[in-house]
């Protein structure tokens, strides 16, 4: 079985877009239900009728999940707790609201499902206020459809599916009871002045096209307050590359053949017995049933008879594994995987020999860093501040109200994919007071580099601390009497070291 026929067996609704149709089955895949509509079993090898039934009308009893694996752990490397980046801007006290902003909003969570979420397409996050305070949702794209108008901004964005009239009915609109069966079409059409929401209608009248004034809202934004991430695109792209489609069959191949090799060594373990007994036997041609055992059931044969068991040996277990490790290997090689084995690290490595060892899952997370931080988080804080200046009395972050906060220069600074080992950080920082004593670069830049090597959450702050300490007279003499008490020890050392070569000359 491969991708394409897999797909045949999933429920197909005419009356979306195709486009919605293939994500909902790449959704199955990223979340490991591909398989959930076969409905017989691998070990059942009959129907109740006696029929055999083929391999590819069997759900798998083994299930790699090898694309939701590379997805998590790309997703990982991209926004993880390690992974956070830190914001730069002209104004040094929006990183600081936006550091804020990310823990009133958790963000690393958001935009961690976010990437997981968007890599069969795409992925997009409404930003509403309520109380003059943000709130961040991420939404599935199988449902939502945007525009871009000539300079590629975001124009409208509208949302429409099926709902059940209960459903409906729970939320207030006046359906019967007759209907709380029926299907809906539900509809909201976001644009740079309001939220508009449509009267639902049953599916067969088609389309919404009343407009309901109550429940109506008229945001007078001046943009549409969505945030939309193409999967490894360009911004203005609907949907971009999946991030394990092109795997998919292999990884079918891998999960029925492990299933079939699975259920061999099952049989291994009590094989069918096969006699071959001679005419006029009591087991032989002329009886009327047959004979059935384990491995450890006693024969008695007769001379012409024979017997023997249907098992599967050990070189062709040895050669379903070595088939396996090479579909493996294909399967990460096309999605950029980790291909590294953990039992052939024997010791830990550093910083660079771990990216180095993972190099094709960091190109991946790469790409997904330019989708998901630099398209994405990035313009989230970037609405976060025109929120600021067409709120009345401004947005509520922390607590604290801001007006008019400046974007203007607001830059992402990752933090390495592995963390430096000690050796590796003391190497830097003695290059980094090279280059600063001979004057090749600014004590700050040197700053930035260290604090973002080592990790910081705000390499600006880091900057503005060490500005403090520097101006901080007490501090000064401290540090002062710490290098004049380390350079007597040194010459006393020096000094120690002197005499006892006199001594012993």
């Amino acid at each position: 079985m491969d991708w394409k026929q897999l797909k045949e067996t999933y429920p197909q609704d005419t009356d979306l877009p195709a486009r919605a149709n293939r994500l909902t089955a790449l959704m199955r895949v990223r979340d490991c239900t591909q398989y959930d509509d076969i409905p017989n079993p691998f070990s059942s090898e009959y129907n109740g009728a006696g029929e055999y039934i083929p391999l590819d009308k069997r759900r798998p009893s083994v299930r790699t999940n090898m694309c939701a694996t590379v997805v998590d752990e790309s997703a990982s490397l991209v926004f993880g707790e390690m992974h956070w980046p830190a914001l730069t801007a002209v104004d040094e006290t929006v990183p600081g609201i936006m550091a804020a902003l990310d823990r009133e909003c958790a963000l690393p969570a958001v935009l961690i499902e976010a990437v997981i979420s968007g890599s069969v397409g795409s992925s997009a996050l409404l930003v509403e206020t309520v109380d003059r305070r943000p709130c961040v949702s991420l939404h599935g794209t199988r449902f939502l459809t945007p525009q871009w108008g000539v300079a590629g901004e975001l124009v409208s964005m509208t949302e429409c599916y099926k709902v059940k009239g209960g459903d409906l009915a729970a939320q207030g609109w006046p359906i019967g009871p007759d209907d709380a069966q029926a299907w809906f079409w539900w509809r909201r059409e976001w644009d740079k002045t309001a939220c508009q929401v449509y009267v639902p209608t049953r599916v067969a009248d088609g389309l919404p096209n009343r407009i309901d004034e109550k429940r109506t809202t008229r945001h007078g934004l001046g943009f549409v307050p969505w945030v939309w991430m193409a999967n490894m695109a360009l911004p203005g792209t609907v949907d971009g590359p999946c991030t394990f489609e092109r795997a998919i069959d292999t990884v079918i191949e891998c999960d029925y053949l492990l299933s079939q090799s699975g259920r061999g060594l099952k049989y291994s373990s009590d094989p069918k017995l096969v006699i071959k007994a001679g005419k006029g036997d009591p087991a032989g041609a002329d009886s009327d049933g047959g004979t059935t055992g384990g491995a450890a059931s006693a024969l008695i044969l007769p001379m012409d008879g024979d017997a023997k068991m249907l098992e599967i040996n050990g070189d062709a277990s040895a050669a379903m594994l070595a088939q396996y490790r090479e579909l493996r290997a294909i399967v990460l090689e096309q999605i950029h995987g980790n291909r590294a084995s953990a039992d052939k690290i024997s010791a830990a490595q550093s910083g660079r020999a771990m990216e180095m060892m993972c190099q094709s899952l960091v190109w991946l997370a790469d790409r997904l860093r330019l989708s998901y931080g630099e398209y994405g988080l990035l313009a989230l804080y970037r609405m976060i501040c025109r929120f600021s200046h067409v709120l009345t009395g401004g947005i509520r972050i922390g607590g604290n109200d801001y007006v008019g906060l400046d974007d203007t220069g607001l830059a992402l600074q990752w933090p390495p994919y592995f963390p430096s080992t000690d050796p590796e950080l003391l190497q830097l920082a003695q290059g980094l007071a090279t280059a600063v004593a001979s004057g090749f670069m600014s004590n700050e830049t040197a700053c930035s580099i260290y604090a973002a090597k080592v990790g910081t959450a705000s390499p600006q702050e880091e900057w503005n601390r060490v500005l403090d300490e520097l101006s901080d007279p007490v501090l000064i003499a401290k540090r002062q009497a710490a290098a004049n008490a380390a350079k007597a020890d040194r010459q006393a050392a020096g000094a120690g070291r002197t005499e006892t070569r006199q001594v012993t000359a």
